[in-house]
C-alpha cells in the first residue's frame, strides 16, 4: 500500500501527529508519554518562543488513510549564525516501518533543500534544549525528565538513510544513598573552610530573577561548547515559567567567588515517575494524581541536567572544586529531604573531559547514549 508524505493543514492533522507516538509506543514499557498538552505547546507558534527565531514544517506519513509515521524539519537562524550556514535540522521522527521512515526523513530533506540548506541534522525536538539526538544505549530502562526516549530499530533506519554520528551525548547514573568516595568529600570540606566561596539555594520567591541570573551564566559559560545555542531572553521566561512548578530550593544552586555569581547546579526531581501512568493526559484525574505527587514528592530518581561555571574559571581547580560541592549538596538534599536514591548527571557531551571526569569521580556510569546524525544534502 502506497505512503503518501504530507505537511499538517488542520487541528485535526495536529492532533493525529500528537497521538502517533502514543500509540506507536504504547507497548514499550519504558517509554514514558509526555503530557499532551506540553507537546501541544512545544510545536506551536505563539506558544513556544523557540519560533520567534526558527521555523518549522511538520509531516504526516498516511498509508490506508491512517496514521504510520511523523517527522519534523525546522530551520533556525540561531543555528545557522553559531553552527554555520546551510545547516537543517529535522527531529520528532517516528514511524512503523523503515519505509516509512525513509520517506518521512526524504520529505523533510527536500523541504530543508528547498529554504537553500545544504545540510541535514537530527534529531532535535525542536532544539538542542528539548529533547537532542537519537537514543542508541539504553533502551533498557525509562528517561529521566527532560529526556527522551525511543524505538531501537530507529538507529539503523537513520543510518540507513545515508546519515553519520557526529556527536554522542552521555548521561550518567549513581545512587546518592551513600556519600560519594572520600577524595571528593575532602574537596568539598576544604571548600567549606573557604571564606571566598558561598554555595547558596535559589530563592524560589524571585524565581524569574533567579532563572535570569543562572541562565545567563549558563550563556556565558556554554558559549564555546558543540553546539551551543544562546537562550533568547523570552526563552529565559519560558523556561522559568515550566520549571517552577518542580523548582525544589535546595536542588538548584548558585556559587559565589568573592561575592559574584560564578557557577550553577541545577537538580530536579523525575517527574517523569510522577506522569508515567497518566497517558499523557491531565483531565479528567491526571492532574489531581499530579497535584498530589507534586506535593508529596517523593521521587526515587533525580536528575542534574544543567550545570555552568562561567568561562574565565574553565580548567581551573576552583571549577572543579565548586562543582563537586554542589554535586554533594544537591545529593544531601536529594536523599536526606526528598528520600531520592539515584540521580543522573547529563546530557555530557562526549568531548567534555572536565564533566566526564567529574562523574568518574563520584562513581557515576554511562547508562544512555543520544546520538546526533548529519548528512550532506
Amino acid at each position: 500500500m502506497t505512503v503518501t508524505i504530507r505537511s499538517l493543514a488542520s487541528k485535526a492533522d495536529k492532533k493525529a501527529f500528537i497521538d502517533l507516538a502514543y500509540r506507536l509506543n504504547r507497548s514499550d514499557p519504558n517509554w514514558v508519554p509526555p503530557l499532551r498538552d506540553e507537546v501541544n505547546g512545544l510545536i506551536t507558534p505563539g506558544k513556544n518562543p523557540w519560533f520567534e527565531h526558527a521555523e518549522a514544517q511538520f509531516f504526516l506519513a498516511e498509508r490506508g488513510g491512517k496514521a504510520v509515521g511523523r517527522i519534523s524539519a525546522q530551520v533556525d537562524r540561531l543555528v545557522l549564525e553559531h553552527m554555520g550556514a546551510g545547516l537543517g535540522q529535522w527531529g520528532m521522527l517516528e514511524a512503523e516501518d523503515e519505509v516509512i521512515a525513509r520517506a518521512l526523513l526524504e520529505a523533510a530533506e527536500a523541504w530543508l533543500r528547498g529554504r537553500g540548506m545544504t545540510r541535514s541534522m537530527g534529531p532535535f525536538s525542536l532544539g538542542i534544549w528539548d529533547e537532542p539526538g537519537l537514543l542508541v544505549e539504553g533502551h533498557d530502562h525509562p528517561p529521566m525528565v527532560m529526556m527522551g526516549h525511543n524505538n531501537a530499530a530507529y538507529q539503523a533506519w537513520v543510518e540507513g538513510a545515508g546519515y553519520q554520528g557526529v556527536k554522542d551525548l552521555y548521561t550518567y547514573d549513581t545512587a546518592v544513598t551513600r556519600p560519594f568516595p572520600p577524595l571528593i568529600e575532602r574537596i568539598v570540606a576544604a571548600g567549606e573552610k573557604n571564606a571566598k566561596i558561598r554555595i547558596r539555594k535559589v530563592d524560589k520567591r524571585r524565581f524569574d530573577e533567579e532563572a535570569a541570573l543562572i541562565l545567563s551564566i549558563l550563556n556565558e559559560a556554554w558559549s564555546n561548547n558543540w553546539g551551543f545555542i544562546p537562550l533568547t531572553d523570552s526563552e529565559i521566561a519560558y523556561a522559568g515559567k515550566k520549571l517552577r512548578p518542580i523548582v525544589l530550593e535546595d536542588m538548584i544552586l548558585v556559587a559565589e567567588y568573592e561575592g559574584e555569581p560564578v557557577a550553577f547546579m541545577m537538580g530536579l526531581p523525575d517527574i517523569n515517575e510522577f506522569i508515567a501512568d497518566l497517558d499523557g493526559r491531565l483531565f479528567p484525574f491526571g492532574f489531581v494524581k499530579l497535584l498530589w505527587r507534586l506535593k508529596r514528592m517523593r521521587p526515587k530518581g533525580g536528575r542534574v541536567p544543567l550545570m555552568g561555571v562561567v568561562r574565565k574559571l574553565h580548567a581551573s581547580r576552583l571549577a572543579s572544586q565548586l562543582a563537586f560541592m554542589m554535586i554533594e549538596y544537591i545529593r544531601r538534599a536529594g536523599h536526606g529531604h526528598y528520600r531520592i536514591e539515584r540521580a543522573e548527571v547529563g546530557w555530557v557531551l562526549d568531548d567534555n573531559a572536565p564533566m566526564i571526569s567529574i562523574a568518574d569521580a563520584i562513581g557515576a556510569n554511562r547508562n544512555r547514549t543520544y546520538r546526533i546524525y548529519e548528512k550532506a544534502l
